[in-house]
């Protein structure tokens, strides 16, 4: 990789972590908490896991600078990845009763972060 390339990388990560921070603090406000962030799996990557009563959510973060780039951040490929790892995780985090669940929270400047619940069905 160029150092070029290095650099926009970084600042790519940068951005993604202070979205996924702003998104866990917005799922705070309204009555979630945040279990783990960033996890890592051989099949793909949850970006937080929360829960809120019995309901324990995978949540995908996605950060783009204007809401029609929004409209192409989430696809079904991405999502896929996300229930995978999300499957390999369920046992770590959940409960005999969760209903679990992939969400998505999209972020654009200026706008409030758009939490989109239950987006996967298999």
């Amino acid at each position: 990789m160029t150092p070029h390339g290095k650099a926009r990388r970084h600042r790519a990560e940068r951005r993604g972590r202070a979205a996924e921070t702003l998104a866990a603090w917005w799922l705070r406000l309204h009555g979630w908490r945040i279990l783990a962030t960033r996890i890592r799996t051989p099949v793909g990557e949850v970006d937080l896991v929360a829960r809120r009563g019995r309901t324990l959510a995978f949540i995908e973060v996605k950060a783009r600078a204007t809401e029609a780039d929004l409209a192409l951040a989430i696809d079904r490929h991405r999502l896929a990845r996300v229930a995978a790892a999300a499957n390999l995780l369920a046992p770590r985090y959940a409960r005999a009763a969760d209903t679990i669940r992939i969400d998505v929270i999209l972020l654009a400047p200026r706008r409030l972060p758009h939490h989109l619940p239950n987006v996967w069905h298999g």
